[in-house]
């Protein structure tokens, strides 16, 4: 053999022995994220999610790559967002954000592994046979909006005992909304109070139910679980100010933008989980085995600014019942 032809042979095995190497690499795992909201919406919730992650091994942009889709509030675009995550062929779905998101992507799919953050029951929902044993291609956290309904109309009472008609905010496109609504009825009744619904799943919506309160005399106000109004949180803390009712909510992130109190689940703690869960499914566990966790971590926030401009005074024992007090 000639030395240029030798040279030339050596160069052209050193040429492809990268693209080799790299054929033998294996490929990093895909998993897509879905959120009705905005990411300026929730920025503690993906953080959470990761943590989750890292848990269970998992590292963005390491060993992991993450498709993130939003919806920016616009539930209309949830069905295309899912669609193209299920065309991508995606290892995992986080379907987030609470309803409609896990419907809307277990419709999507009934193969690629979805893990939830529900707001709801899952079971009657359809989203799984049962808690314990989810048997189909979904699982992941369920944060029961109906259970702490009771406190916080307990803890509406003991800052505004003189309230007799409470209002309660809710979006009637919520598959949950009406539980919830029936156990705020129950738990107004409970206390001899009457119960004034206000829906609204639009902007308007939401102005119209303020003014329906202050027509109505409203004396306080109790949030439903609903992603819709987490997005309008600011316009509705705004509302409620304007027309000095006093108000409790379900996530910690009311009262930071100035409502008075909230009292629900740590949200950041789901976010979590379905990171984990996520993790577990990447290597080889079944939504179908893996059960779902029920949200059991509760905070209650509460805001004295906002009390002092409401000309409030909160009872020594409700503050002493907060995990977390904004001055």
């Amino acid at each position: 053999m000639q030395r240029r032809e030798f040279i030339t042979l050596l160069g052209g095995a050193a040429a492809t022995r990268p693209f080799a190497a790299r054929a033998q690499q294996p490929t990093m795992p895909v998993v897509g994220f879905i959120h009705i909201l905005s990411p300026e919406n929730v920025p503690h919730f993906v953080p959470a999610f990761h943590r989750g992650l890292k848990e269970a091994g998992f590292v963005e942009g390491q060993n992991i790559a993450v498709e993130y889709r939003w919806a920016h509030g616009q539930y209309d675009r949830m069905p295309e967002l899912a669609a193209d995550l299920v065309s991508r062929q995606v290892a995992v779905i986080a379907a987030l954000g609470g309803e409609p998101s896990p419907q809307i992507v277990e419709k999507a799919t009934r193969t690629i592994p979805i893990v939830f953050a529900s707001n709801g029951d899952p079971v009657s929902e359809g989203l799984v046979a049962s808690l314990n044993r989810p048997g189909g291609n979904a699982t992941g956290v369920t944060i029961f909006g109906t259970a702490a309904v009771a406190k916080r109309m307990q803890l509406l009472q003991e800052v505004a005992p003189k309230a007799t008609v409470i209002g309660f905010l809710m979006n009637p496109t919520n598959p949950n909304g009406n539980s919830e609504m029936k156990a705020a009825q129950t738990a107004a009744s409970s206390l001899g109070k009457e119960l004034l619904v206000l829906r609204a799943s639009s902007e308007g919506e939401i102005d119209a139910a303020f003014a329906t309160m202050a027509q109505q005399r409203g004396g306080a106000l109790l949030g439903a679980t609903d992603t819709f109004l987490f997005g309008r949180r600011a316009k509705i803390v705004s509302l409620a100010a304007h027309y000095r009712i006093p108000a409790i909510y379900y996530l910690p992130e009311f009262a930071e933008a100035g409502g008075l109190m909230a009292y629900g689940n740590r949200i950041t703690e789901a976010y979590r989980q379905v990171g984990i869960y996520v993790g577990r499914i990447l290597k080889g566990e079944k939504p179908a085995d893996l059960p779902v966790v029920q949200a059991t971590a509760y905070e209650f926030v509460i805001n004295l600014k906002t009390a002092k401009a409401l000309g409030l005074t909160i009872p020594p024992g409700v503050i002493s019942f907060a995990d977390a007090v904004i001055e």
